[in-house]
């Protein structure tokens, strides 16, 4: 057996065959071009695209990238370019087939790739054996992104906007209860402005009290309005207050209401394209330099090892 690994036994081998190595390198060279050639390797073409993350609202630890990538992984995404590019056709997959979904996502990875950058930017690459469809496969998933994106930050602000909507609602409703009240205080009971009123009809009711002059009507007045303040003073400060503290509310609440809801109606992009993605010119798929040089190399060792066993047999 150590003579079937001899240095000098595997040169003689080889220099003695070295006509019918190249011979089967020819026949592995030209074997292997036209193998390689479209008529047996359908040709497949590569689509690039770069975008960059703008726009968006981070909502964990992850980076805007990673965020972008995540999304672009999403199957929401991979089922809506199932349906607009009809890929079950494009992949030969019959939608009955109870593995269906396994089949479509294995060939949609396959054909679909996205990944980060050096420089935080995230490169989608579609091949397919239409370049056209390639192309058109690489634009649609930005826009399915953007799309994305979109309804994520409409479904948060749209959850903002009823809950302002609500808490406004209830903050108008208290308003009107407490101007009633403040109405029917002054209505009723005269109690306009408390601290104002007070002061004077306290001054004004001692004076009445100490004078002669005085007629019992006009005091009667002035001691009912007395006694309204006393009994309904407290409350009516409590209900200017009130009312002065809703008003701040429901115009704090109106602000975030508005903001929320232009953030609900805007439509904007959550991608900067760096790099449009081309229709490619050229093919991605099958490099035929690289099989025809593997296929001649694999070719001339295995002859050289059938060469090496039947030299030995012989021996």
């Amino acid at each position: 057996m150590n003579d079937f690994f001899d240095n000098q036994r595997i040169l003689e081998v080889i220099w003695k065959r070295k006509f019918h190595y190249v011979l089967i390198g020819v026949i592995a060279i030209l074997l292997s071009a036209v193998f390689s050639g479209p008529a047996f390797i359908k040709p497949r073409y590569r689509s690039v695209a770069k975008i960059y993350p703008t726009n968006l609202e981070v909502f964990s630890e992850e980076s805007e990238t990673e965020q972008m990538l995540e999304i672009i992984h999403s199957k929401d995404i991979k089922l809506q370019m199932f349906d607009a590019f009809q890929l079950d056709q494009v992949y030969q997959i019959d939608k009955a087939d109870p593995l269906y979904m396994t089949y479509m996502l294995a060939f949609y990875d396959k054909s679909v790739s996205a990944s980060k950058t050096k420089f935080e930017t995230v490169e989608i690459r579609v091949v397919d054996h239409d370049p056209l469809l390639a192309s058109a496969m690489c634009d649609s998933i930005i826009h399915f992104y953007n799309g994305k994106v979109r309804e994520m930050h409409k479904a948060k602000a749209h959850e903002m906007v009823e809950i302002l909507k609500n808490r406004l609602e209830s903050k108008h409703a208290e308003l009107e209860q407490v101007g009633e009240e403040l109405r029917s205080l002054r209505k009723e009971y005269g109690v306009l402005e408390y601290e104002i009123q007070v002061e004077r009809v306290t001054e004004g009711y001692m004076s009445a009290l100490v004078s002669d002059r005085t007629p019992s009507s006009h005091l009667n007045e002035i001691r009912d309005l007395y006694d309204n303040l006393a009994d309904k003073g407290v409350e009516a400060v409590w209900l200017k207050s009130r009312h002065i503290f809703l008003l701040q509310s429901i115009a704090e609440l109106t602000a975030s209401y508005q903001t929320y809801l232009a953030e609900y109606n805007k439509i904007i992009t959550y991608a900067h394209i760096v790099e449009h993605p081309m229709p490619a010119d050229k093919k991605s798929y099958p490099v035929r330099w690289i099989i025809v040089a593997f296929s001649t190399l694999g070719a001339v060792f295995l002859a050289m090892l059938v060469f090496l066993i039947l030299d030995y047999k012989k021996k």
